[in-house]
C-alpha cells in the first residue's frame, strides 16, 4: 500500500496550546498553560527536573493529552526525546532511510511521472507539476547529503551497516539528532539536546538552529545554549498561581524578568502578611477591651456597663469576621540561595598535591596548591581524571604516587557530580544527622550550624519528603545543602550545575563569586565557565604533568 508523502506545511504551520492542564497519577504537572508555536518560534523549556519540562513538550507533540484545554497541530514535527530505544534493531542506514523517506517517495513520484511524461502519456503533465512541488518544497534532491553532514558533524556512528542496539547511549541519541536536523520538519521539538556532545557538537548544533527554517521548542540546562538560540523562555519553575511564565527577550530577558516577578511575588506576600497581622492585632486588642477595658471606674452603676458592654461584643465579633475574610491567597515565595558565611584566611595554604597520579585514573602526575580565598577550575577532556583529582583532594582517594598534605584544621569538603543519598530517609532527617555529626566530632562548633530552610534551597514540604519522592534537581539541592552545612573552607565542586534548575545555577553563580571560602571547580557548562573565566585553570591531559600554582 502507497503511503502519502507528508509535505511541510511551511508558512501555515503552528502549534497552539491553550489552557492545558495535566496530571501523573495524582500529581498536578502543568496548570493552564498557553503557547503558540510559529514556523518562526525559538521557544525554550525551562525549569528545574519534575516541573513537567518533558511533559510540556509530549503535549505540543501529541504524544500525551491534556486532562483540561486543548492542542491544535498543522505542519511536521521531529522529537527527540531524552532516551531512546535500546531495542531497535534497524542499522544506522535503515534509520537514515527512515528519516529522509518522504524525501525519497518524492523523487520517486517526480522520476515515475518524468518516465510518463516521456512516454507520452498526456495525463502525466499534472503528476509531475505536483510531484516536483513535494520535491521542492522537502528539498528532497539534498536531504540525504543533509544527514550525512550532520552525522560526521556530530561524531555520529559513520558505518552505516552497524544496529542501534550494538551503539552506546550517546552514540544512538547522535545518529537521532543528526537525522532530526539533516530533515526538513516544520518543527523540531528537543529534549536536552546537548546531552552526549562534545565542543564541536555543541558548536554545529548551535549553528543549525540559528540557520533553520522553521519553529524550534528545546528542553535544556544549557544557558550557553539558550543565550545563543532561545528568543521565548517559558519557565516552569514555581509562581504565585502555579502557571506558567512565558518571558520575551531571549535569555536576558528572561532573567530580568524572572527578578521582576520575585521581587511583586514577595511584596505581594508582605503586604498580605502584613494586613492579617494588622487584623489579628485589632481582633487581639478589642477581645481585651471585652474583658477589662470597657469597665468603669469603681462605684459607676451596673445599667451603664451593661449598655457598653452589646457594643465592645460586636466590634468583636467585626473584627473576627475581618480577619477570617481576609485569605492570604498568596503563597510564600521560594528563598534564593544563601551561602552561610564561609571565612578563610587569604595567604594560608589550605591543600598541597604533589606529582599525584592514580593508577587507570589520574595518569597524568599533577601539582596543587590552594590557599584561603583562592580560585580554581579543572578542565580537560572526559576520562582525563577530573573527578578523580577532586577525590584525592578531598581525602576520599588515595593516590598511587605522589603526595597530598592538608591544613590540620581545614574542613574540605566535595560535591560529587552524581547523588548517593539514601532514598528511604526524609530529606529533613539526613540534613539533621548531618549537622549534628558535624557538632559531635568537633568539626564546627554548635553555634554555627545552619538549619535547612534558611539556605533556600528546599522548602518545608519537600524537606518533609523521602529522598525517594524528591525530583533530582531536589536531590541535587540537598546535596548542594549537606556540602556547605559544614562551613567549609575548601569546596570542590565536581559538575554543580547537574539536574539545577537555570534560575538556581544563576544564584549559585553570585554565591560562588561572593564567598570567601576556597574553590575548586570542575565543570562542562559552558556558561558557567564563561562566567568564571578570569579564574586560574588546571588543564589535565593524558600524558602530561600538570601544575597550577598557588
Amino acid at each position: 500500500m502507497h503511503t502519502p508523502t507528508v509535505v511541510p506545511a511551511r508558512s501555515r504551520a503552528q502549534i497552539v496550546l491553550s489552557e492545558a492542564s495535566i496530571a501523573l497519577g495524582a500529581t498536578p504537572v502543568l496548570h493552564r498553560a498557553d503557547l503558540t508555536v510559529t514556523p518562526t518560534s525559538r521557544i525554550a523549556i525551562v525549569g528545574e527536573n519534575g516541573r513537567g519540562k518533558s511533559t510540556l513538550l509530549y503535549l505540543l507533540a501529541g504524544r500525551l493529552t491534556p486532562d483540561e484545554g486543548s492542542v491544535s497541530r498543522v505542519g511536521t514535527l521531529g522529537l527527540a526525546e531524552q532516551e531512546m530505544s535500546t531495542a531497535d534493531e534497524r542499522t544506522v542506514g535503515e534509520v537514515v532511510a527512515d528519516a529522509v523517506a518522504d524525501s525519497l517517495a518524492a523523487l520517486g513520484e517526480l522520476d515515475a511521472a518524468s518516465i510518463a511524461l516521456a512516454n507520452g502519456d498526456e495525463t502525466a503533465d499534472e503528476r509531475y507539476a505536483a510531484a516536483l512541488e513535494r520535491a521542492e518544497a522537502l528539498g528532497a534532491w539534498d536531504a540525504e547529503r543533509r544527514v550525512r553532514v550532520a552525522l560526521d558533524a556530530l561524531a555520529a556512528e559513520s558505518d552505516w551497516a552497524r544496529r542501534l542496539s550494538e551503539l552506546s547511549v550517546g552514540q544512538r541519541y547522535r545518529v537521532r539528532l543528526a537525522c532530526l536536523l539533516g530533515g526538513d520538519a516544520d518543527f523540531l521539538l528537543l529534549d536536552e539536546p546537548t546531552n552526549h556532545l562534545d565542543r564541536n557538537g555543541l558548536e554545529f548544533l548551535t549553528q543549525q538552529l540559528r540557520a533553520r527554517t522553521g519553529g524550534i521548542v528545546l528542553v535544556s540546562h544549557d544557558r550557553a545554549l539558550l543565550g545563543d538560540v532561545a528568543q521565548t523562555i517559558v519557565d516552569l519553575d514555581p509562581t504565585p498561581d502555579d502557571r506558567p511564565r512565558v518571558y520575551g527577550g531571549g535569555y536576558d530577558g528572561y532573567r530580568e524578568g524572572r527578578r521582576a516577578e520575585r521581587e511583586r511575588w514577595e511584596q505581594d506576600f508582605e503586604r498580605q502578611q502584613s494586613e492579617r497581622a494588622r487584623l489579628e492585632d485589632d481582633l487581639s486588642a478589642a477581645q481585651n477591651r471585652l474583658v477589662t477595658g470597657w469597665r468603669p471606674d469603681k462605684g459607676t452603676g451596673k445599667h451603664q456597663r451593661a449598655s457598653r458592654a452589646p457594643g465592645l461584643v460586636r466590634s468583636v465579633h467585626r473584627r473576627r469576621a475581618a480577619l477570617e475574610a481576609h485569605a492570604v491567597t498568596m503563597p510564600a515565595p521560594p528563598q534564593p540561595l544563601r551561602f552561610p558565611e564561609l571565612r578563610t584566611r587569604s595567604g594560608t595554604t589550605l591543600l598541597t598535591a604533589e606529582d599525584v597520579t592514580v593508577a587507570g585514573r589520574l595518569s597524568s602526575p599533577t601539582s596543587v596548591t590552594l590557599q584561603g580565598r583562592s580560585r580554581l577550575v579543572v578542565t580537560g577532556p572526559n576520562g582525563a581524571g577530573k573527578s578523580t583529582l577532586l577525590a584525592v583532594m578531598a581525602g576520599e582517594l588515595q593516590p598511587s604516587s605522589g603526595r597530598v598534605h592538608r591544613a590540620r584544621s581545614a574542613r574540605i569538603v566535595l560535591l560529587h557530580q552524581e547523588s548517593a543519598l539514601p532514598l528511604q530517609r526524609r530529606a529533613s532527617d539526613v540534613y539533621t544527622t548531618h549537622v549534628a555529626m558535624l557538632v559531635s566530632t568537633g568539626q564546627i562548633p554548635s553555634e554555627q550550624t545552619v538549619g535547612l530552610s534558611s539556605l533556600g534551597l528546599l522548602r518545608p514540604r519537600e524537606a518533609n519528603k523521602r529522598i525517594g519522592e524528591l525530583s533530582m534537581g531536589q536531590r541535587r539541592r540537598l546535596d548542594l545543602a549537606l556540602a556547605i552545612a559544614s562551613r567549609p573552607h575548601l569546596l570542590l565542586l565536581d559538575e554543580p550545575t547537574n539536574h539545577l534548575s537555570i534560575s538556581l545555577v544563576d544564584e549559585l553563580t553570585e554565591a560562588l563569586h561572593s564567598t570567601q571560602a576556597a574553590l575548586v571547580l570542575s565543570s562542562h557548562d559552558r556558561q558557567l565557565l564563561k562566567d568564571v573565566e578570569e579564574w586560574p585553570r588546571l588543564t589535565l591531559a593524558a600524558g602530561a604533568g600538570s601544575e597550577v600554582p598557588a
